[in-house]
């Protein structure tokens, strides 16, 4: 049974990588109408294409949770991948003892796309008030709490 979820998480990893890498395809060949188009016309265009690219990280993000989630469950229950202990490549990335390894080694790239998804909204925010200054403000603190408090977690 966690062979056929180790297998289906690949699947779907290769999917997301697919369909992200024809969206960053697709984002390059729209590139050409920026170089073309009026001042107002390219500052609209630059945000779609920044927000385009963002969800383009958010993509690729998670076909990596995919796969770090699928290698670490056939680390902890199937067998040791031998290749991903040798090498020093894999920087300690895909070596999981226990489900403890797997569910931090997630939770870090869960908060950076989080992390991704706040600053692609705050691309199309429009600020009416003080208020949503403030709100903002609270927002950019959390993330950055956020981020402070798991860079220390894992000294």
């Amino acid at each position: 049974m966690v062979l056929s979820a180790v297998v289906s998480s690949l699947l779907l990893s290769l999917m997301l990588f697919v369909i992200t890498t024809f969206d960053v395809g697709s984002l390059i060949v729209h590139a050409g109408d920026y170089i073309g188009a009026t001042a107002e016309v390219k500052k609209a265009l630059k945000v779609e294409m920044i927000a385009h690219t963002v969800g383009s990280i958010d993509g690729f993000l998670l076909a990596t949770i995919l796969l770090i989630f699928a290698l670490g469950l056939y680390e902890l229950f199937i067998s040791e991948i031998d290749e991903a202990k040798k090498s020093g490549r894999s920087s300690k990335v895909l070596v999981i003892n226990s489900l403890d390894d797997l569910k931090a080694k997630l939770a870090k790239v869960i908060l950076m796309i989080l992390v991704v998804t706040f600053f692609e909204v705050s691309l199309s925010m429009t600020f009416l008030g003080a208020l949503d200054l403030v709100y903002f403000a609270l927002g950019i603190l959390m993330v950055s709490l956020a981020l402070y408090f798991s860079s220390k977690s894992s000294h």
